[in-house]
């Protein structure tokens, strides 16, 4: 059935679909073929004056460890830090890279703060960017578009947190996300269907 969590990750496909449709500013294939794990949150909302801080909600996929293949989403909100965002209530859609298993781990852990659980740096664009370098590569690669333009969104601070009752919504049941992600107690949604098209599209390699 349709409801607000499967809309979530039809339209975490959709955000992906768009930026890289554009070859010239879009996030270069090398990387999203090497990355352990993908976050998408659509439409993040800068809370504006008063509030401080911002807050979405997204969803998470990962390879497995020895297939590489991707496994289910599973749905987390962000939310933290206020410094550095200077948009005023735009909606921004933010995706990350982990590009090591370590910082899928850390994320599953529970409470995983960027900036302080992994590095976080803006992600190169492109086609042709130049690759990141190994530093980059041991922690979080951050793209934030909002209105269709690449922006720069600080986000150390802010922390990722499973979404229990998104989860329960999404699959009928309540699970962890380690257990959505890698212990194939779910089946893929078919929410997930155009996202999936897409990520298979960039073939693992390390």
């Amino acid at each position: 059935e349709t409801n607000k969590w499967t809309r979530l990750v039809e339209k975490s496909g959709i955000v992906l679909g768009q930026i890289q449709q554009m070859p010239d500013q879009s996030i270069p294939e090398d990387l999203l073929r090497e990355t352990e794990g993908i976050a998408i949150f659509p439409d993040t909302i800068s809370a504006g004056l008063g509030i401080g801080g911002k807050y979405g909600q997204g969803i998470i996929m990962a390879r497995d460890n020895k297939s590489h293949e991707w496994g289910p989403p599973a749905l987390f909100t962000m939310a933290g830090g206020s410094i550095g965002w200077q948009i005023g209530g735009q909606a921004t859609d933010i995706v990350l890279l982990l590009m090591s298993r370590k910082s899928v781990d850390g994320i599953l852990t529970g409470k995983f703060k960027l900036g302080v659980d992994a590095s976080v740096s803006a992600g190169p664009i492109g086609r042709n960017a130049e690759a990141a370098t190994n530093a980059q590569l041991g922690g979080i690669l951050a793209y934030s578009r909002s209105r269709g333009l690449f922006i720069g969104v600080k986000l150390e601070g802010m922390v990722i947190t499973q979404h229990w009752e998104g989860d329960k919504k999404l699959y009928g049941k309540s699970y962890s996300a380690e257990e959505i992600m890698f212990e194939g107690k779910v089946k893929m949604p078919p929410s997930a269907k155009e996202l999936m098209k897409l990520l298979k599209k960039y073939k693992y390699k390390k």
